[in-house]
């Protein structure tokens, strides 16, 4: 069985990683994987190992206390109904990421509807290639970290097709805004899906992360927009300012005051999250909860009046949440969620230890491998495989989880595919997974070297 759960596995992998060459969305495959694999383990079953049978005794153990033990269980039912109680445990753990995305996502949704973030982009006036690149990366270097590096791809990307003309001199800013993003999103707990992850499930916390990641992921941003610098000369031409569009052929009324309000009120909701899982130590999905409700509350108040109010509100903006990138995770949680409670997660963790005793190492290849496939599984199956101890690289805050957060949030930038900002920027930009890997990739992967070894260095 083992053969055939780690067979589904790479078929699925495979799917995801080439999804715009079988024209099958990721989400799809992740759904289909997931489900799949959890299928053959309770049709099937599987050959408890140590940790496992250890586990189905307490379960065991527990049913007995509440009375609730069927006494005509066979070992075979009792291992039937030990996997769905993993697979209900298992999905509580993965609903808080889920409802975490959904209000970070609504809520960033809700901002661009005002039109907030074009506070920003308005204000950006140079023409000079040089200046425009640092601007553009130091931008989306912070935002990422406030937003997350999706939506900062996003919302970069759509600004500099306002700013550059040619299409090949753009693809190089695309490329140095995912390199930013990435690199932004690793040292902020809210700024990439794997380091939340880790944030969420405790290995790591918000202040650490911010203090031990912060100088790497610059260098990992510092080095290719050098040698871009280098580059990238002269002036850039401005495309033709496009009319504004409308909605039902009628302009929606929102005042500049009501924009920067939103996009105020947006920020502080998002940078609340992490201070008030600090103060109250619930889960941050709480708090994601809670500030999507503030500000609910805030755009039903300022467009009451308003005939088009409904479409200004949080309503509208949920509606606009990318809910194929939600499923997506919760295809390839369960994917190896399903792994993790076989044991075979646990088994690999032991080969990976025994065969790389260097776990700086082992962080780099994790890192390089997301760049092949999404670092979000990668992150969840480091998850499952080690523990986290009192003490050692292993404890909450320990010199493994913060590399991980490092590795996996920044060596996607080395392949376009490799991370959810690289799919935005190929899917608005039209960039070919050729062009990256001959002008891109390799400055990403410097990037990425040097801010592995700065992070060493300062141990």
């Amino acid at each position: 069985m083992e053969i055939l759960l780690i067979s589904l596995f790479i078929i699925g992998y495979a799917a995801i990683a080439f999804e715009h060459g079988i024209k099958v969305d990721k989400a799809a495959s992740a759904l289909i994987l997931g489900v799949l694999i959890w299928t053959v383990v309770i049709l099937a079953g599987y050959k408890l190992i140590p940790d496992e049978q250890l586990g189905l005794r307490v379960y065991l153990d527990k049913l007995l206390i509440e009375n609730k033990l069927d006494p005509s269980w066979s070992i075979t039912d009792a291992k039937h109904h030990y996997i769905e109680y993993g697979l209900i445990e298992y999905l509580g753990e993965v609903a808080q990421i889920l409802f975490f995305l959904i209000g970070a996502m609504a809520i960033v949704e809700v901002i661009d509807i005002h039109k907030g973030f074009q506070f920003i982009t308005d204000r950006i006036k140079t023409t000079n290639a040089v200046k425009l690149l640092w601007i553009i990366a130091v931008l989306s270097f912070f935002l990422s970290a406030i937003l997350d590096n999706l939506t900062t791809t996003i919302v970069m990307v759509s600004l500099i097709r306002k700013l550059i003309e040619d299409q090949h001199k753009r693809w190089f800013y695309a490329g140095i805004i995912v390199i930013a993003a990435n690199s932004g999103g690793a040292w902020s707990p809210i700024g990439d899906v794997t380091t939340t992850m880790l944030w969420i499930d405790g290995q790591i916390t918000e202040s650490n992360i911010v203090v031990e990641l912060i100088i790497p992921s610059i260098i990992s941003l510092l080095i290719p927009l050098l040698i871009l610098s280098f580059t990238l000369k002269g002036e850039l031409k401005r495309p033709k300012i496009a009319d504004i569009p409308t909605l039902q052929q009628k302009p929606i009324d929102i005042t500049q005051r009501e924009s920067l309000l939103v996009l105020i009120t947006g920020i502080v909701s998002l940078l609340f999250v992490p201070a008030f899982k600090l103060v109250t130590h619930l889960p941050p999905f709480m708090g994601m909860m809670l500030s999507l409700g503030g500000l609910w509350v805030v755009t039903e108040i300022l467009h009451k009046k308003k005939e088009q109010g409904h479409y200004l509100s949080v309503i509208s903006g949920l509606r606009k949440v990318d809910m194929a990138s939600v499923l997506f995770f919760l295809g390839i949680l369960l994917a190896i969620g399903g792994l993790q409670i076989t044991g075979l997660l646990a088994q690999l963790a032991t080969i990976l230890q025994n065969n790389i005793a260097d776990l700086n190492v082992l962080n780099i290849i994790i890192g390089g491998l997301s760049a092949i496939v999404d670092n979000v599984p990668l992150v969840a199956a480091a998850q499952a495989m080690f523990n986290i101890e009192a003490t050692g690289p292993f404890a909450t805050d320990g010199t493994f989880w913060n590399m991980l957060a490092y590795c996996a949030g920044t060596g996607g930038s080395i392949l376009i595919i490799g991370s959810a900002a690289g799919v935005a920027a190929m899917g608005i930009e039209k960039i070919s997974f050729g062009w990256y890997l001959k002008h891109i990739s390799w400055l990403a992967l410097l990037g990425y070297l040097a801010g592995a070894i700065t992070y060493i260095l300062i141990q």
